[in-house]
């Protein structure tokens, strides 16, 4: 009987230290929970600056289209997903995850546009910055060694980007082993969160990007 009660007892004491460890452990995740939506409110998502002039790219891009598509439109996806981040980290401090899923779908459009864009403007250069030059070292030679040339590529990946229905973007990235590869994506889909691949060099096209200068002639 005297060992009956000495297990009860130590039974009693291992259970009431979890409990409190669950406990203890529950508030933690509470409190990081709060803090990470505190977190995802104060972040705020900047339009980035350009390393030349609205009208730098003409006549290849005219000023009046760089102006609309940075100013305008990517300037609408860093609003939005500011907007998406805000509603995300009510959600979560309310843990309302009906809101959660609901935030995620303008989250990756928002901020696949927004990332889309910002390395867009990176890969392009007026010829005064070196726009329009081939690319040199171990690039020119990863190139050749895959598509044969670069002229073979750019054919190749133009043709891929031409045939993406409706909207999209096609990309010239590299894979997990830092081989070069080709593809397209959908909509904002950025690159490296739907196909693994880090982008190098992204063709957007959706209209905006060349509507006003070259109509519906996409491939031009």
């Amino acid at each position: 009987e005297t060992q009956n009660k000495g297990l009860e007892e130590g039974r009693r004491t291992l259970v009431e230290g979890r409990s409190a460890k669950t406990m203890a452990l529950s508030r933690s995740c509470l409190s990081g929970g709060r803090l990470l939506s505190s977190s995802l409110r104060r972040t705020k998502f900047t339009l980035p600056d350009l390393a030349y002039g609205y009208g730098e790219l003409e006549p290849i891009i005219s000023g009046e289209i760089m102006e609309l598509h940075h100013s305008k439109h990517h300037n609408t996806y860093v609003t939005n997903l500011n907007v998406a981040m805000e509603k995300l980290g009510d959600a979560q401090a309310k843990g309302d995850i009906t809101a959660v899923v609901a935030a995620q779908a303008a989250i990756k459009f928002n901020g696949g546009g927004h990332v889309n864009h910002s390395i867009f403007w990176q890969n392009l250069a007026p010829p005064s910055k070196g726009g329009g030059a081939p690319p040199t070292g171990d690039l020119a030679e990863a190139i050749d060694a895959t598509f044969g040339s670069l002229e073979a590529m750019k054919t190749k990946l133009s043709a891929m980007s031409v045939a993406v229905q409706g909207s999209g973007w096609g990309w010239l990235g590299t894979d997990a082993a830092g081989k070069l590869a080709l593809a397209t994506c959908a909509n904002q889909d950025p690159l490296e969160a739907t196909t693994g691949l880090v982008p190098l060099f992204g063709i957007d096209v959706w209209e905006h990007a060349y509507y006003l200068d070259y109509k519906n002639v996409r491939p031009d």
